[in-house]
């Protein structure tokens, strides 16, 4: 329960209203103790043989105002525990956006992005519904049977002993309860996201699976995801079986353990009559929110296991920055000298990278060329600095890219990505991302060099045209004459490009090649495309062999044509292929 606590406490970055909460609760806690402790006064004074009711008086005033003070406390607690629970929500969500806004852009993988929309989403909100539905109640089940404690010792030491016996072998059970808990629930989760991913491939691929025969009965997939959700949860349940009746088993032989001390001590004339009643009250009070933990300490071990996840992403460090960072560059050249990078998922296995040095001078082009698997994105991953190398360093303008204002780096960095990703709304919307302020006459300039005022002009709505989901309303090769544009009307003075591998039609082809033509015109622009097209490579003014993490070749694309090289090689293979998808199409 403390570690819990204290990362709870931990996670947020103001924990005000935490505090405020978690001492609200901790009041109502104590102030029932200390309710039930005012039963021995009272009971002392009204069960003699005459009753004393002027020394019970002041017990019963001193007890109506402090059950008053309880009742509005906990009138003023429920409403206020909701509001709160939104507002931590949002806090929560605000900091955990904020800090992934400073990681690097090479943490963002597939698996990564779920893992951050499921932590946005689902863990954020059952911590704060649980803290306050589930959390708070559990302190409350916690602090009670410690208040009754105390005052039981001021009662009869006899029985204090006793729940103090009992106390430590019930956590104990719970707290085997509440591991086996959160194996099951981390187990089950993991089951719910299986089912989730299949149920999202389910809709994608209705079109195939129609078409397959399975348009209802889904996938095979998604049949056995759902069929081990099922194992998962009896496998579950039957584990935490054990448990919770050896925890419940517990609870009652302490509730006899009480009735048969005091029946003895009542026996033996040791313990009047009053004070007997006021124990069994206090025993009642001791035994009943140790049992309901029972019912909580699942839904504890979830909200911990949620507060572990979001955790693990508010704990992954941003790249280091500079202590006094370089805010300007004097030019756009890239040089490479010895670079060597593993991918962190990678270690143990070779490099992506391995003593890469090559120099792009401003006013380029050059092509990186090379089998799958070479390091070419890896390339370009370095450059604006998804990663930091392992060994040597990568320079733009003389400066290391680790030295530099982020801001600075960004600025001059635009990165034409293989799988474009454009955002639901109007093309103008998307283009506009690089310079929001850009006038109509800069939007139209940027369209013209890349080549996208061909797709705007045969588009009913124009510029307004909502380009779907993704860009799903696009082709590929216009996706990326969306993309292009950005860097134009951006005027970065880098632009990095991963060309898409599949054919495109000859007229994205023709239009794309174009584009990267255009961008490389700049005689202040560097441009870096990992090219596959042929009329891609002969535009280059030089080109980078990769094979397996090191350069193979550099040269002028003419000259490792004629020769006999990975180029040459892949060059013929590249031919090949455009002229099948040619006479395909023809």
């Amino acid at each position: 329960m403390i570690p819990m606590i204290r990362n709870l406490y931990r996670l947020w970055p103001d924990p005000k209203l935490l505090l405020r909460l978690g001492s609200l609760q901790v009041i109502l806690a104590v102030l029932q103790g200390v309710l039930l402790g005012m039963l021995v006064p009272i009971l002392r004074a009204l069960l003699r043989p005459e009753p004393d009711f002027a020394a019970a008086g002041p017990w019963l005033f001193a007890g109506g105002i402090g059950l008053a003070v309880y009742a509005v406390l906990t009138v003023i607690a429920t409403p206020f525990g909701f509001a709160a629970s939104m507002e931590l929500a949002a806090e929560l969500r605000h900091h955990l956006m904020g800090h992934v806004t400073t990681l690097p852009l090479g943490w963002f993988t597939a698996d990564r992005k779920a893992r951050l929309a499921r932590a946005v989403t689902a863990d954020v909100n059952t911590i704060s519904h649980l803290t306050v539905t589930i959390g708070f109640p559990a302190i409350v089940s916690v602090l009670v049977p410690a208040t009754v404690i105390v005052v039981t010792f001021a009662v009869d030491w006899r029985m204090a002993l006793l729940f103090l016996a009992i106390a430590p072998i019930a956590f104990l059970t719970l707290r085997r309860a509440g591991h086996i808990a959160s194996i099951a629930e981390v187990e089950l989760e993991e089951a719910a996201t299986e089912i989730a991913g299949r149920a999202i491939e389910l809709g994608q691929a209705q079109t195939v699976l129609r078409a397959a025969g399975h348009g209802t009965t889904g996938t095979a997939r998604l049949r056995e995801a759902l069929e081990e959700h099922r194992r998962t949860y009896r496998r579950g349940l039957r584990r935490s079986m054990v448990p919770d009746l050896t925890f419940t088993a517990v609870v009652m032989i302490g509730f006899a353990a009480v009735l048969a001390l005091g029946a003895w001590l009542l026996l033996e004339r040791s313990l009047p009559i009053p004070d007997a009643v006021v124990l069994f009250v206090l025993a009642v009070r001791f035994l009943e929110p140790i049992g309901n933990l029972i019912e909580l300490i699942g839904a504890l071990r979830a909200m911990d296991n949620s507060i572990g996840r979001v955790q693990a992403i508010l704990h992954t460090r941003p790249l280091p920055k500079a202590p006094k960072p370089v805010t300007r560059l004097e030019n756009a050249g890239i040089e490479f000298e010895s670079v060597t990078y593993h991918y962190e998922q990678e270690t143990g296995k070779a490099p992506a990278l391995s003593d890469v040095s090559f120099r792009c001078l401003p006013g380029t082009m050059t092509a990186l060329v090379g089998p799958s698997g070479s390091g070419k994105t890896t390339v370009i991953r370095l450059i604006a600095r998804f990663f930091d190398v392992d060994k040597g360093s990568v320079r733009i303008g003389g400066v290391d890219v680790r030295s530099l204002n982020e801001e600075v780096l960004m600025s001059d960095v635009a990165i034409v990505f293989q799988d474009v990703y454009l955002f639901d709304t109007t093309i103008e919307d998307n283009v506009r991302l690089a310079k929001p302020d850009a006038t109509d006459e800069e939007l139209a300039a940027a369209a013209r060099a890349a080549r996208l005022d061909d797709v705007i002009a045969r588009l009913p709505q124009g510029w307004r045209s909502r380009v779907g989901e993704g860009g799903a309303q696009l082709s590929g090769g216009e996706r990326q004459r969306v993309s292009i544009a950005r860097a134009f009307l951006k005027r970065a003075r880098i632009v990095l490009i991963d060309e898409a591998s599949s054919a495109l039609d000859p007229e994205n082809e023709i239009a794309v090649s174009q584009a990267i033509a255009n961008l490389a015109g700049d005689p202040d622009r560097t441009v870096i495309v990992i090219a596959h097209r042929p009329s891609t490579l002969a535009a280059a003014d030089q080109v980078i062999v990769l094979d397996a993490g090191r350069v193979a070749e550099i040269g002028k694309p003419e000259e490792l044509r004629q020769g006999e090289g990975i180029f040459a090689r892949l060059f013929d293979q590249y031919e090949r292929a455009r002229s099948w998808h040619i006479v395909k199409r023809a």
